[in-house]
């Protein structure tokens, strides 16, 4: 996993997180597979980037999921930029013959329209692009429920990581299926 707070678990405790719950998941299915959390809170595409080689060399993982691209809107990045950053991620995981899946952000509408629908559409485009994955919106479910958001907006609470989870679910059970056939 690599991605940014919304992974790494900010404001709860990190066994809170939907990756830890991943882990329980992967361990109550007897999959044979395990996930390691190389998220850290305000990474952008930029430094998951430049992080990613080494991660690949230490872990030789099977599935990279890349959750970055939030804090690169919120800082307005060129979404230009964040498609390369993300296409470049991609290209390095598939050249190691591991899956990359990529997960859908979105950013608040105050940065206007253009920008929001480009920034928006730019993970679906990779995705289909590189033949990679693809996680809609990871917090479709939370981002405006009462309760379900820390007080920032942004971060989800400890009750909102099951439904994150089960958003990125389905696809990580396809793809480990696929894998032990």
């Amino acid at each position: 996993m690599l991605g940014d707070s919304i992974s790494a678990g900010y404001g709860i405790q990190r066994e809170q997180g939907w990756v830890n719950l991943l882990m329980q998941t992967l361990e109550q299915e007897e999959s044979g597979w395990h996930a390691v959390n190389a998220s850290i809170s305000g990474e952008t595409t930029g430094g998951g980037l430049a992080r990613l080689p080494g991660l690949l060399d230490t872990h030789e993982p099977g599935i990279v999921v890349i959750e970055l691209g939030g804090n690169d809107g919120l800082r307005g990045y060129p979404v230009k930029a964040i498609e390369s950053n993300l296409s470049r991620m991609v290209d390095l995981v598939q050249a190691r013959d591991s899956i990359p899946v990529v997960v859908a952000m979105r950013i608040p509408p105050n940065y206007g329209p253009r920008y929001a629908n480009a920034f928006d559409a730019v993970f679906g485009k990779v995705a289909e692009e590189k033949g990679a994955q693809f996680v809609p919106f990871i917090m479709e479910q939370v981002a405006l429920e009462d309760g379900l958001m820390q007080d920032d907006g942004i971060h989800p609470t400890a009750e909102a990581q099951p439904l994150l989870l089960n958003v990125v679910w389905p696809v990580l059970q396809s793809l480990i299926s696929l894998s032990t056939e």
